[in-house]
């Protein structure tokens, strides 16, 4: 694991330190990576949800067909087999 050091006025050391003693945190550490954690979650969400909207700005959608399904199953299968071909161990 890696440092950074952080520059921060008194009243959010303060703050901080609050939080760690009342809110379960072991360390200033351990919250710091929580609020990273959430952060993440949040952008992720944010990212699928652009996504999301995305696809229903798109064209309008069709029917799968059995063919379709089939084609799915077939490109899985061989990227399937090309990973085994490429990492054999991983078998």
């Amino acid at each position: 694991m890696t440092s950074i050091n952080i520059s921060l006025p008194e009243s959010m050391k303060a703050y901080i330190e609050e939080q760690v003693a009342t809110g379960g945190y072991g360390t200033v550490s351990e919250y710091f990576r929580e609020l990273i954690r959430q952060d993440q979650k949040r952008k992720a969400k944010e990212r699928l949800e652009s996504l999301l909207l995305e696809g229903l700005d798109s064209e309008p959608a069709t029917v799968m067909t059995a063919q379709d399904w089939e084609d799915i199953r077939r490109a899985v299968r061989d990227k399937i087999i090309q990973r085994n071909q490429h990492n054999p161990n991983d078998a």
